[in-house]
């Protein structure tokens, strides 16, 4: 791909516009029409298989990974990583060269994370394999952290090499893929990295991949939201003026600045294909994998 063009939003926060890529995208989500069977390809090679079971607003979504997955970036060497490098933008520019990633047509933003609420990496960390079951639920959804690959044990000399640069501070983010239909990240980059700090009582610094929604469809919500907001302030503007309602003016002014800032950096939905071959072609992979992991 060749360099997209950049929206640089601070010195830990991009957002590339990719332009070249039309789809669809070498990792992608292929589900059966009515959404319960899916699956994750890397470049055609099927990387995870999941079924929905439930009803309503409470689903599980069954999983299974197989081998095969491969990660965006290059291997990152101790020596880099103690060069003080922008992170957000060395990762940007790998992405933007590797092959088999996210990425499609749009915009994506690039950003740093290093806060996460407590289960994330805790109850909702999955570190069974192959198999993991996610609870899904309207409105609350699972919020927690699939690895692709089977996490190395923490005496693993990579993850002991790893947990030296957690100590030191130098250690490289995990690169995170958000996944609005999981309402949860994919591990793409950094799986021994997330052992090593996790290992060390620490909370893993992160790099966040997002999909943002496309311009045409924020700015006509923009327009929709100033045309409320014009309504709003000419009833307010025709009551008599206190020092109560100048409060709420400036609130409501405040509260409508904050917003339209926000919407073009509101998360969109990810392109999912339909799954060739339909439920009959999920079965096949399933019992292969099954054959393969018979306990699972």
């Amino acid at each position: 791909m060749t360099g997209a063009p950049r929206e640089l939003l601070g010195p830990h926060r991009l957002v590339l516009d990719v332009g070249d890529r039309p789809g669809p995208a070498p990792l992608r989500f292929e589900s059966t029409d009515d959404g319960r069977l899916r699956v994750l390809r890397q470049a055609g090679r099927p990387v995870l298989l999941g079924g929905l079971t439930g009803e309503g607003c409470c689903h599980d979504l069954h999983l299974h990974r197989l081998d095969g997955y491969r990660s965006p970036l290059p291997p990152i060497g101790s020596a880099e990583m103690r060069t003080g490098v922008n992170w957000v933008h060395r990762y940007a520019r790998w992405l933007e060269d590797a092959h088999e990633t996210p990425l499609y047509d749009g915009r994506w933003q690039i950003s740093v994370r290093t806060a996460f609420a407590l289960p994330i990496w805790t109850a909702d960390f999955v570190t069974d394999w192959p198999g993991g079951t996610l609870e899904l639920y309207c409105g609350g959804g699972w919020h927690g952290v699939l690895p692709l690959r089977e996490l190395s044990a923490p005496d693993a000399g990579r993850v002991k090499a790893y947990r030296k640069h957690v100590r030191d501070g130098t250690l490289a983010p995990v690169l995170l893929w958000w996944v609005p239909a999981l309402d949860g990240w994919l591990i793409l980059d950094g799986h021994d990295r997330a052992v090593a700090a996790l290992t060390e009582g620490r909370t893993p610094q992160c790099v966040v991949l997002t999909r943002l929604r496309d311009e045409d469809l924020w700015r006509r919500d923009a327009e929709a939201v100033a045309e409320s907001h014009r309504h709003t302030m000419g009833r307010l503007a025709a009551r008599p003026a206190t020092p109560a309602t100048e409060r709420q003016r400036a609130v409501m002014e405040r509260n409508h600045g904050d917003v339209m800032a926000d919407l073009p950096y509101e998360p969109s939905g990810l392109c999912t294909l339909p799954l060739p071959g339909g439920a009959p072609a999920w079965q096949a992979l399933a019992a292969a994998a099954m054959f393969q992991f018979p306990s699972d």
